[in-house]
């Protein structure tokens, strides 16, 4: 496994979207998109300052905070490029409900849309994830007495079925393209963080697979859930699947804290920790081509922060 040793280390995130990316530093939010014309649009937007509350900055808990955050700001940019790629002239009618939310709460009905958008997907995560492998495992009960295997089985599966559902996704032809920007994403910040000045020339020879990356993140959820959970009892499975769920932020900070250290530490544990997640990233990121790269560097040049840019937020 090959070491992670940044010149310049910096802690820009970033996300692929409908193409484009989304990159975010410590003030700046950009979204750069290639429009079906071939134009890059590019919008920058300021990070709205908060309170500086020292209890959200406390380990653990700036994870929760972090994924909260991220989670609005990625719904919100991968919609913002799908507008580009609306079928027709952009101007379909609303569905009842849709017409109704606008004309009751007006410009606050996006934020209820981008609101029920994240509750459906962390359900359907949970579901997915959490209460499908549970609920299999447990018709094992009658055969299985120890916890300890029964957990076994439960992770194995949960693995599982992360790795089936995102090689079915890859598959789809869209979803080949937001990969391919993945990739760009990555290598534009690995070009960044070598030293060298970021071109699409430069950036074009690294690696699609980063430390810091979401899908990384995900795999560390997986792996410490798995940990944490197996000292949930398996008597009452309602019970255990409510443990599960209240559990899950503490599972969120803790996975927020590895990544971090992913990004930072070249220990061989660390590394060692962090390898399943990059070999995951070998489906999650492809190959991209050079105006992929265009796009990927526009965005990561707008939110880049010269003077300080080892400050910026992931």
């Amino acid at each position: 496994m090959s070491e992670y040793k940044p010149e310049r280390p910096n802690s820009i995130g970033g996300q692929a979207l409908i193409e484009g990316v989304m990159m975010r530093g410590k003030d700046k939010i950009s979204i750069a998109v290639r429009k079906p014309d071939g134009e890059i649009t590019l919008k920058v937007e300021d990070i709205k300052k908060k309170k500086d509350i020292k209890f959200f900055k406390l380990p653990i808990i700036r994870g929760i905070v972090a994924l909260i955050s991220s989670m609005i700001v990625g719904v919100r940019a991968l919609t913002y490029s799908a507008e580009f790629f609306v079928e027709g002239d952009g101007t379909e009618e609303k569905g009842k409900f849709e017409t109704w939310l606008y004309a009751k709460l007006g410009k606050k009905a996006d934020d209820v849309i981008l609101a029920f958008s994240i509750v459906f997907a962390f359900v359907f995560a949970m579901v997915l994830f959490g209460a499908v492998p549970t609920a299999l495992v447990s018709f094992l009960r009658t055969v299985i007495e120890s916890q300890l295997i029964l957990s076994a089985i439960e992770g194995v599966m949960k693995i599982v079925i992360f790795i089936v559902y995102i090689l079915m996704i890859s598959q789809m032809k869209d979803i080949k393209r937001v990969f391919q920007y993945h990739g760009a994403e990555h290598k534009t910040i690995h070009c960044y963080e070598s030293g060298q000045e970021v071109t699409v020339e430069n950036a074009r020879k690294f690696t699609t697979l980063h430390p810091r990356c979401g899908t990384s993140f995900i795999f560390f959820v997986l792996m410490i859930s798995i940990l944490v959970f197996t000292f949930i009892s398996w008597d009452n499975v309602v019970t255990r699947l409510a443990t599960k769920l209240v559990l899950f932020p503490v599972v969120t900070g803790l996975s927020y804290e590895m990544i971090r250290l992913a990004g930072k530490s070249n220990h061989p544990l660390v590394r060692a920790l962090s390898w399943p997640g990059l070999m995951m990233q070998k489906i999650t990121t492809n190959e991209p081509d050079d105006r992929q790269l265009e796009v990927a560097i526009i965005a990561f040049k707008s939110v880049l922060d010269e003077k300080d840019p080892s400050s910026a937020c992931f």
